[in-house]
């Protein structure tokens, strides 16, 4: 038999790949810890999904989505020619990698953040440049001069996995100062006291991407959206996939949308209960970041975050941890349900 050699590029075989959160076969563990929300989508999707004209499963979907980019652009105060839509923000993010790096362009991100962003940038082949945050994880004063050689900048904010937000003053002066474009991922804005959705009209270098998988409670429908000038909007457009998001997917995403009591309500649970929930980990002595997001970046009062993992484990009870330098002594939480929450409290009060 002819012996396997690689046939992958260099970059796939020296690189890790991404790794998700874990998605448990037993079901009855508390899940909290891939910041789902605990609550149902809004009654209209479910309905739905129910009445959906299943004969149009054999036609290709609409390619750019129109009838859900007005919706998007109707909520949020744009016009179509403002939005794209992919197959959710992960999409997005591949998206921009593929339009604004390879090997001459490099992207600059911030640590720790999204552990998907090098995964990207190994695939696209280009160089990326790490900011490291202080230790309380607000930025430097120098990160415009360190992030001066990339042609793109990614900033989650909130940020993942502390859950803090950077200033808006702050991002503001980013904006203006830095050179090329400046992608904001939103993913967690809906859970915020602000958001920067609004820079668009101020900043033609600036993209804004938004999901419906936390706080529309959508995770399993794969969609995400970003805002930005028509002219970058033109040019992601000529990158994305023919036909990247389905069309039960455009469907039922427009009906949660469109639903903007039901999704104040579900964000306004789960803010309450993330302040609850704040209060009583600090009442058991944890350090909890100050977070505008739907998930706690906390710490136990030993600081072994990777111990807490584990003990939580044993009793069913599933969150994430981040080894690393900056990350080890904390433990993030999704904001789940009271009950869930409680069941939570209970064992960490033991």
């Amino acid at each position: 038999m002819k012996k396997y050699r690689s046939y992958f590029r260099p970059e796939i075989d020296a690189m890790s790949g991404y790794t998700p959160g874990e998605q448990p076969k037993v079901m009855d563990l508390l899940k909290l810890n891939t910041n789902e929300n605990p609550y149902p989508p809004c009654p209209a999707v479910l309905d739905g999904l129910k009445n959906a004209d299943g004969e149009r499963l054999r036609l290709y979907p609409d390619p750019t989505a129109d009838k859900l980019r007005d919706t998007i652009a109707e909520v949020y105060g744009y016009e179509r020619e403002n939005i794209i839509v992919s197959n959710g923000s992960d999409d997005m993010l591949t998206i921009a990698f593929r339009a604004f790096t390879d090997a001459e362009r490099s992207v600059a991100f911030l640590d720790p953040t999204y552990s998907l962003y090098p995964v990207l940038a190994d695939l696209q082949g280009c160089q990326y440049i790490k900011i490291p945050l202080k230790e309380d994880f607000s930025i430097s004063n120098d990160l415009l001069e360190k992030a001066a050689p990339a042609n793109l900048l990614v900033i989650t904010r909130p940020n993942a996995p502390t859950g803090n937000n950077i200033a808006i003053d702050d991002m503001r002066k980013i904006c203006s100062g830095f050179d090329g474009v400046v992608l904001i991922d939103e993913a967690y804005a809906d859970f915020s006291a602000d958001n920067c959705i609004g820079f668009v009209r101020e900043f033609p270098n600036v993209i804004v991407s938004r999901t419906v998988s936390k706080s529309y409670s959508l995770a399993g429908l794969r969609l995400g959206f970003a805002i930005a000038c028509p002219e970058l909007i033109e040019g992601m457009m000529k990158v994305k996939d023919s036909y990247n998001v389905n069309m039960l997917t455009q469907y039922l995403a427009e009906l949660a949308i469109r639903d903007q009591e039901y999704f104040s309500k579900t964000v306004a649970k789960i803010t309450a209960s993330r302040a609850k929930l704040t209060s009583e980990l600090k009442a058991l002595d944890f350090e909890v970041v100050d977070s505008q997001s739907n998930f706690l970046f906390a710490a136990p009062p030993d600081g072994d975050g990777e111990k807490l993992f584990k003990a939580l484990r044993e009793q069913n009870i599933i969150v994430r941890y981040f080894p690393g330098e900056s990350t080890g002594k904390y433990i993030r939480i999704t904001i789940g349900t009271e009950e869930q929450l409680q069941r939570l409290v209970d064992f960490l009060k033991k």
